[in-house]
């Protein structure tokens, strides 16, 4: 006997199927907003844990090295010319073209420049940011002296035109932009050394330190201490901070200072530098025997004479 399906049955059937795809719809509709909240709380975490990482490495030695070879040595480079220029002006050499040699000089500070101004440095990094800020300022001015004195310098004798130069005011920010950019760097160099020494022992390069406060030092910390010093007495000079301070430690060592009645650094640095006892390479040379177990980043001026 054939029964067949009345109007309540299917309205009970579509009653029925819809009710199931309510029940899936809320089910799948749930599980939507839960993968939300929960994509949304772990990628707060992730951003947080990025945000300390990026914060921890802004003066990691990949950030250092980065700066060493795109800031630094570009400088450097021109500070070197400087300084070997210079002497054959000072040397007072018939053949030397000073008005030639500014001319140079300024050319490469220009090229410098150009090459400084394309780059950047991460805002974690704020020290270095600084330092770079500094030397771009501190190749302009130089740059903008030298073209002042082009066209007269053929009529002065070498030691007239470096007087002219070291009174000049421009050359005088030059040196305090480009020292403080150096204090900038040598003090990320501090920050990279307490990222692995928590303990590391800081000093206040404001204050003036005796014989026993230097000793306690470590090597970055000292190097700091030179850079705060160099800049402060405007002592522009072709060789690195770590050169002077190895020249210290061995000045202190050998016995001279007590000799001689030096009680503080400063005393040392002032009796060093007007002795003109100290090259660029120092270091380089005494390192192995003087700070073999001394924490450094790999930079190529603590290894090379660049």
């Amino acid at each position: 006997m054939d029964k067949r399906l009345t109007r309540t049955d299917y309205l009970f059937a579509l009653m029925f199927i819809f009710m199931l795809v309510c029940i899936l719809g809320a089910f799948f509709y749930g599980l939507k907003i839960g993968q939300e909240k929960s994509d949304q709380k772990y990628e707060k975490i992730l951003h947080a844990d990025k945000a300390v990482a990026q914060e921890y490495g802004a003066y990691d030695q990949q950030v250092l090295v980065s700066y060493y070879h795109t800031i630094f040595l570009p400088f450097r480079e021109f500070q070197n010319k400087w300084f070997e220029l210079m002497s054959q002006i000072e040397a007072g050499n018939s053949t030397v073209d000073a008005s030639a040699v500014l001319k140079e000089l300024s050319k490469l500070a220009d090229e410098k420049y150009a090459a400084l101004q394309s780059k950047n440095m991460p805002a974690t990094s704020p020290l270095l940011v600084q330092s770079h800020q500094g030397y771009l300022k501190s190749l302009k001015l130089f740059a903008d002296t030298l073209k002042g004195y082009q066209s007269k310098a053929n009529g002065l004798s070498g030691p007239q035109l470096l007087d002219a130069i070291q009174k000049d005011a421009y050359f005088g920010e030059a040196k305090t932009q480009a020292l403080t950019a150096q204090k900038n760097y040598f003090d990320s160099i501090v920050a990279w050394n307490g990222t692995i020494d928590p303990d590391i022992e800081n000093f206040d390069p404001n204050n003036n330190a005796n014989l026993d406060q230097w000793r306690a030092m470590n090597l970055n910390v000292k190097n700091l201490y030179i850079t705060a010093k160099l800049l402060k007495n405007k002592s522009f000079a072709p060789f690195y901070p770590q050169d002077l301070t190895i020249r210290i430690d061995e000045f202190i060592a050998s016995g001279e200072a007590k000799k001689l009645n030096v009680n503080d650094v400063n005393q040392t640095m002032d009796l060093l530098l007007s002795t003109n006892a100290v090259r660029s390479g120092d270091f380089v040379k005494g390192k192995a025997k003087w700070y073999a177990n001394e924490p450094l980043p790999q930079l190529p001026f603590f290894s090379d004479v660049t």
